[in-house]
């Protein structure tokens, strides 16, 4: 799954309060990265359906990583995988205050229902008309639509971290066309590497369709090292 980055839009639709605090409380029991997380520095082996490569990776953010992995000519798609994927869990986990997320957007509840994934929360204003399934104080499900597709996740397990906090372990990622056709489904499994008080990635599983098959690729992180 690309990483897709949104362009803000103005709205007149106003805050309902329940509605931001039930976000925030979700937000507030998820597990990140802390605000003084240094970086990292760790082995990358990525093996894609059976082949595999290896290199290293570095992070400190979203904008501050490398990769260096030789691969083979011909294999410029693997090498987007591999940077789409490590900047994606390095999003997901890196430190960011709720004011910096979804806070910073109009929140209000969606339809009023008995869904099994909670309540629906909508964000106004961020460019892709995100909707959130909240339940049990947590995250259950995502909707986004992007100027190419709309897509949902479902985040089917988590952890709990030595904190409290939830970490995601497996989700599924169902991708739509515009009239509403289902186009792919990815399948994501994490097992997160606790490290030094830090829950770094540790190896990401994800299973695809491309041409008519099922393709298993897995990325895994090992050596870790923090940056000084």
């Amino acid at each position: 799954m690309a990483h897709y980055e949104p362009t803000q839009e103005k709205t007149d639709v106003q805050d309902d309060p329940k509605a931001k605090a039930l976000l925030q409380q979700a937000f507030d029991k998820t597990s990140r990265w802390g605000k003084d997380f240094p970086g990292f520095s760790a082995t990358l082996v990525c093996n894609n359906d059976g082949e595999i490569y290896q290199g290293e990776v570095r992070i400190k953010s979203r904008k501050e990583m490398s990769i260096q992995m030789a691969l083979p000519d011909g294999q410029d798609a693997l090498k987007k995988w591999i940077e789409d994927e490590v900047g994606m869990i390095t999003s997901h986990r890196a430190w960011r205050t709720f004011e910096d997320a979804d806070g910073k957007h109009k929140v209000t509840f969606g339809r009023e229902d008995q869904h099994p994934l909670g309540k629906e929360i909508l964000i106004h204003g961020d460019g892709m008309a995100s909707r959130y399934r909240i339940k049990d104080d947590r995250i259950r499900q995502i909707s986004r639509t992007t100027p190419r597709m709309r897509f949902t996740i479902n985040i089917e397990d988590v952890m709990t971290t030595e904190d409290g906090k939830s970490l995601t372990t497996q989700y599924v990622v169902f991708y739509f066309s515009g009239e509403g056709k289902l186009i792919d489904v990815d399948s994501f499994t994490e097992i997160p590497c606790p490290f030094e008080g830090n829950y770094l990635p540790g190896t990401r599983r994800v299973i695809s369709t491309e041409n008519g098959a099922a393709v298993v690729r897995t990325l895994e992180f090992k050596d870790h090292k923090l940056l000084s």
